[in-house]
């Protein structure tokens, strides 16, 4: 519950950073790549963050890399605040990416070891039923994600009230009064355990968890590539205010993260963790990559009411999305090792960074070369190779290991 709590404050703010960069400079003029150019880093820097996180959380322990996640991210904020609006633009967007980078960091160093935390309550959730993991993993995911889209509306809340700079200021507070929590509650070396001694042994994880890693990738960035510029710039160009595509964005982060804690509900679960769960993220997988080639459609034929049509659309992909990304959280930690579980949830979530970057950056490139149309095309592609992908995914074997 503590480190639930830290990773909520976290979340928050991390949520807000978002909106406040996009709305932000959307309104300085910045193109749709652009805009994109901004995230790359972020996200690229997650990919060694999170691996590198694993290990270091395997090693020193997670109170300690929750600890280092909340200072960085508030090196980033104040950073990011020292932005002069006399700068070049060369300038401006270097010193944003780099900002962004560090903060990229923080939030995958805070993610793997708040995920982490959970494996190590794995002996107590099995005592009180065979689906009590999933439960705890959904639960914490579903409601970091709520957490987000309060995020997203407060972002643009403070872009207009007390701008840019007070607004980063501000959140640099918050997070200083949860890391001030986290050093007093927490005991320094909880989940310290024998870290891989190599990289060949930090890569080589089961067949479950590397398969795994490779759909996330598939997933998450079919997710961003219509969501992270499409979605916001196309409602703007149709007449909606900052303050409604904000708000929208919040209240779609805060259904999909609901849907996330409700998974375990709709989801069948099975004894051994397994059985029932890996078909659920094949089927649920193919059902999610229906849904953005509908909305292509729609907007191919520019159909009358079209922004109705992407907001009912991405409401039902948010909904299928939350399940999928639900059961994906899951069987990372039922596939994982319970002795390096850090560094498996690192390894997972360094695919999760890589979609998130892959995602940013054809987000950009799409929606400048084709519009919300070549976007939505793009994510149905990319959730085509993620079902495909989940096809591989081991049952029995694993499962006789869980049982073990």
């Amino acid at each position: 519950m503590i480190v639930t709590a830290a990773y909520w404050g976290f979340t928050l703010t991390d949520g807000a950073l978002r909106m406040l960069v996009l709305m932000h400079f959307y309104k300085l003029g910045y193109s749709p790549f652009a805009l994109a150019f901004l995230f790359l880093l972020y996200e690229a820097a997650g990919i060694l963050a999170n691996l590198i996180g694993g290990w270091l959380a395997t090693k020193f322990g997670i109170t300690r890399m929750l600890t280092v996640g909340l200072v960085t991210q508030i090196v980033g904020f104040v950073m990011l605040s020292q932005l002069d609006p006399s700068w070049t633009i060369a300038l401006s967007v270097t010193w944003v990416v780099l900002s962004q980078g560090i903060c990229g960091v923080a939030k995958d160093l805070t993610k793997t070891a708040s995920k982490s935390a959970i494996k190590l309550t794995q002996a107590q959730a099995k005592t009180q039923s065979s689906g009590q993991l999933f439960k705890w993993v959904a639960w914490f995911t579903g409601s970091k994600n709520a957490m987000k889209g309060f995020g997203f509306f407060l972002g643009g809340l403070l872009l207009e009230s007390i701008g840019f700079e007070y607004a980063l200021l501000s959140m640099s507070g918050l997070l200083g009064l949860v890391l001030i929590g986290v050093m007093l509650s927490l005991p320094p070396m909880i989940g310290t355990s024998k870290a891989s001694k190599s990289a060949r042994e930090l890569f080589a994880k089961n067949a479950g968890v590397n398969v795994l890693a490779a759909a996330r990738v598939m997933l998450f960035g079919a997710r961003d590539v219509w969501f992270v510029v499409g979605v916001p710039v196309f409602l703007y160009s149709v007449g909606w205010t900052f303050t409604m595509v904000g708000g929208f964005l919040a209240v779609w982060t805060i259904g999909y993260g609901l849907v996330q804690a409700l998974a375990p509900n709709i989801v069948k679960r099975s004894m051994d963790g397994l059985s029932s769960e890996v078909p659920a993220a094949r089927w649920w997988s193919l059902f999610l990559a229906l849904i953005p080639l509908v909305i292509a459609a729609a907007v191919w034929q520019n159909v009358p009411h079209l922004q109705w049509w992407v907001v009912g659309g991405l409401g039902l992909f948010g909904f299928a999305f939350a399940v999928n990304s639900s059961v994906h959280s899951y069987l990372v930690l039922a596939y994982a090792g319970s002795e390096k579980a850090a560094e498996d949830v690192g390894f997972y979530y360094a695919a999760n960074a890589l979609g998130r970057f892959i995602g940013t950056l054809l987000s950009g490139l799409l929606y400048q070369w084709g519009g919300l149309l070549y976007a939505l095309l793009g994510s149905a592609v990319m959730l085509t190779v993620c079902w495909l992908t989940t096809l591989k995914l081991p049952v029995p074997q694993i499962a006789n290991e869980v049982k073990q």
